[in-house]
């Protein structure tokens, strides 16, 4: 189903573009998109239980996020979004994720998407090669997402995880465009998003994977709904099937092969994104313990406080660890010292927000394992961040061999990308 806001095959023409909400002066910091975002919290707060109990998309957060002009956070100011860096969004899916895990989690994909796409500067372009037709293809897009629209990622697969290499969905050229047959996992926002981006393999040659923004409201594409998870029950991450035929300009970057090279160019996309949603979600844990303690008269026991404290700074800890990635993200894309950032960023975040979210509910008591109760949504939210890809098993085999000396991109048990 595609939004009301507009429909990927209707993006017009660049200087058509009216943003749904201003952007920040300048279009360099995204402060007045995380002011935003701040306000956002007590409603998607407000709202976040009753979708978890029910495992249904949030429709009227993604409806709030779109007036506050927040799907063009990641836009150039010149295609009328908030220009806004990667320190900028963690800061922004942060505060997101303190109202609800799961809202936050659908709109980092969409931030991944429009991320990477608006860093492709024309220095970049030009080093890739890329056509003309290819950077206009994505400046519409990008103008669409100031404009409103909200894209899904569908890359993950049952038995392939997110491993651009091993992936079964493929694809072919074909007269008008190209043909895409498979199906995907995982897909957090189906049946909401207004376009998919889609990962695949060259049918005559797998070595070659690309990428595509398949519009939402393309024959052949259907979504099975199958998500009824442990927790992130609110993402609609249902199954994508796929046998589509798309136009020329849906291939990203205008040039076939380019995904793996995109995921080593910007990993922070595929890995750290992730962390900003989970540092929020550990201290959504610790403000849903502290409401319930103060209610219940229990914030005076020792060690009750005690466990708050520790929490508290485990919490701090792993915001930190992300707003440093996201710093060197923004000042040395790509840098070795940065990568290796990136994966930490996403290995602390995953585990601290599990290990405070059960402190907390252990803190709260057995009234706080009720279903309906913010801490025991949390936990098994917080849960999750571990198993997102790349897993922390993968995260920490990664920094294990970077410390060791080796190159972890080609020397590690488990294969990146």
């Amino acid at each position: 189903m595609v939004s009301d806001a507009v429909a990927v095959g209707d993006i017009g023409s660049v200087g058509d573009v009216e943003p749904v909400a201003s952007p920040a002066a300048g279009g360099t910091d995204g402060r007045d998109a995380l002011a935003a975002a701040r306000r956002l919290v007590p409603r998607l707060a407000a709202r976040a239980g009753e979708h978890d109990r029910a495992g249904t998309f949030p429709a009227a957060d993604f409806a709030d996020l779109r007036q506050a002009g927040l799907f063009g956070l990641m836009v150039p100011s010149r295609l009328g979004g908030h220009g806004a860096g990667f320190a900028d969004y963690a800061q922004v899916a942060y505060e997101l994720a303190r109202g609800s895990g799961a809202t936050a989690l659908v709109f980092n994909m969409h931030a991944s998407v429009t991320g990477a796409l608006g860093a492709v500067d024309e220095d970049l372009a030009e080093s890739l090669g890329l056509p003309d037709e290819a950077l206009a293809a994505r400046d519409r897009l990008l103008a669409a997402a100031a404009r409103g629209a909200w894209y899904a990622v569908a890359m993950s697969e049952r038995g392939a995880g997110s491993r651009l290499s091993k992936l079964a969905t493929v694809y072919r050229p074909v007269d008008g465009g190209y043909r895409i047959t498979g199906a995907k996992a995982f897909c957090s926002g189906a049946g909401h998003a207004d376009g998919y981006l889609v990962a695949a393999r060259h049918a005559e040659d797998p070595a070659v994977v690309s990428q595509f923004l398949v519009p939402a409201d393309s024959p052949g594409l259907r979504v099975e709904p199958t998500w009824d998870s442990l927790g992130m029950r609110a993402t609609s991450s249902h199954d994508l099937h796929l046998d589509v035929t798309v136009a020329p300009d849906a291939l990203l970057g205008g040039m076939e092969g380019l995904a793996l090279v995109v995921a080593q160019l910007m990993p922070h996309w595929m890995v750290a994104s992730y962390a900003a949603v989970y540092a929020g979600v550990a201290r959504a844990a610790v403000d849903a313990a502290v409401t319930h303690l103060d209610e219940r008269g229990l914030a005076g026991l020792p060690a009750v406080r005690a466990r708050i404290g520790r929490a508290d700074a485990a919490a701090a800890s792993a915001l930190l660890a992300v707003r440093e990635a996201a710093r060197r993200v923004d000042a040395a894309p790509g840098d070795p010292e940065t990568n290796q950032w990136v994966w930490r960023a996403k290995l602390v975040a995953g585990g601290t927000a599990a290990e405070v979210a059960a402190s907390m509910l252990e803190a709260a008591g057995t009234s706080a394992t009720r279903r309906g109760h913010p801490l025991e949504r949390l936990y098994r939210d917080a849960r999750c961040g571990a198993l997102h890809p790349p897993t922390s098993d993968v995260c920490a085999d990664w920094l294990g061999v970077a410390t060791l000396g080796g190159d972890p991109d080609r020397d590690g048990s488990a294969p990146r990308w």
